[in-house]
């Protein structure tokens, strides 16, 4: 099989790094985590610049054209995902693609579309209610799910902050609210997803774990320059075998995160996605840790945009990605 990006996908890839520098470059990043500093801790996606992703086609990616979408598949999702996850645009940018065609404005950007993953008992945690026009509910057990039982639907989210609460959050780009309420279907519903849970949730780690793939990439790229820039003792911190190490363990881990992500997108293996997620969850939080190393005290500070990818790492365990899950999956297939 061949892994090789296409010219298309390359040029997918530039548009959206092109928008990202003239619409959420650096600036506007710690304008956004300022901003939250400012209001207390209420972070809200920048509704001009989640416009803008709809008016380039990253919500409506996987639409058929006949429904104003781009009509193009899972891989090339998981290569704008990956691309967005460098430059930590925050907002539910998952569910909010995974609803489109299904919630209205969620394809181009008008609505803001979160997850609530309510399997199993209670509380669950839901990122981004405040800003949220929609949220997408997954009720039922995992002994459903099997069985392609679990519903999916849709809620107002009105409806749903009625029966949360804040959580803290230590991403502070990614607000977090806990539903306390013992039983979900309270929830006023107002719709349901035609596609099966599984599949939907399958897309959704794919999706999340480009993301982190895209932070890992970004820890390396930095760490790097850094090492080429600062020196010390009359030379580059780069050339002192130490520093080689780290950078060099970080590649390593951001390429066979990278190689993973591709073959679950492509393939769409229920094991090959687990794969991903972790190797994806352990190269966003052991490179943000390793490039913190190399920016040795200076990366500890608030200045420093590596403790904003730390925070980000930390994220998907908070919100039950069920990691461990993934392991005990992979190790009875295994063994």
């Amino acid at each position: 099989m061949d892994f090789r990006l296409t010219d298309d996908q390359r040029a997918l890839i530039g548009a959206l790094r092109d928008l990202l520098a003239a619409r959420f470059d650096r600036t506007a990043l710690r304008a956004a985590v300022d901003a939250v500093e400012a209001e207390g801790g209420t972070a809200t996606p920048p509704r001009d610049i989640w416009r803008a992703l709809g008016e380039t086609g990253f919500f409506g990616l996987r639409l058929p054209e006949a429904d104003g979408g781009v009509g193009l598949g899972l891989p090339e999702a998981a290569l704008l995902f990956e691309e967005a996850g460098g430059a930590l645009v925050p907002g539910p940018l998952t569910a909010t693609h995974l609803a489109a065609g299904v919630v209205p404005g969620a394809a181009t950007g008008e609505a803001v579309v979160t997850l609530l993953d309510a399997r199993g008992a209670g509380p669950h945690s839901v990122a981004h209610l405040d800003a949220a026009d929609a949220v997408l509910v997954l009720t039922g057990t995992e002994a459903a799910e099997a069985e392609a039982e679990v519903t999916v639907t849709v809620a107002e989210a009105s409806a749903v902050r009625r029966h949360a609460e804040p959580l803290r959050s230590v991403d502070p780009l990614t607000p977090l609210h806990l539903v306390t309420m013992a039983d979900i279907s309270e929830i006023t519903v107002s719709g349901t997803v035609p596609v099966r849970a599984v599949a939907l949730r399958r897309e959704a780690a794919v999706l999340e774990a480009a993301q982190r793939v895209g932070s890992a990439g970004r820890m390396v790229r930095m760490a790097v320059q850094h090492a080429r820039e600062r020196e010390q003792f009359g030379r580059p911190i780069g050339s002192f075998q130490a520093v080689k190490h780290l950078c060099a363990e970080m590649l390593v881990r951001a390429e066979l995160a990278r190689t993973a992500l591709y073959a679950a997108a492509v393939t769409a293996d229920p094991y090959e996605t687990a794969a991903t997620r972790l190797l994806a969850d352990e190269a966003a939080a052991r490179n943000a840790r390793d490039c913190l190393q190399v920016f040795g005290g200076m990366g500890f500070t608030w200045e420093a945009d590596v403790q904003l990818h730390i925070k980000r790492s930390w994220i998907p365990s908070v919100c039950g990605q069920e990691l461990a899950a993934d392991e005990d999956m992979l190790a009875d297939w295994l063994l």
